[in-house]
């Protein structure tokens, strides 16, 4: 009776774990999909690419990094 009542519990947990993983794939592609778009959108509408993004990109953070207090 010991053992139904542990698989039981095993089975539940492992469907709330499943359910919790589904949920953060699907919003970790639709994040992806979105940035993906803007990407796209940007190289076509204004022509700027992916490295002229990260080139702004390291430079905000480098900046951030020098303004850090102490």
């Amino acid at each position: 009776m010991g053992d139904i009542v542990v698989v039981i519990g095993a089975i539940a947990i492992s469907i709330l774990v499943f359910t919790w993983l589904i949920k953060v794939v699907k919003a970790t592609l639709k994040t992806a999909f979105l940035a993906a778009l803007i990407l796209l959108g940007l190289q076509i509408f204004f022509g700027i690419g992916p490295a002229a993004i990260w080139d702004t990109v390291r430079d905000f953070i480098s900046q951030q990094a020098g303004n850090a207090p102490r």
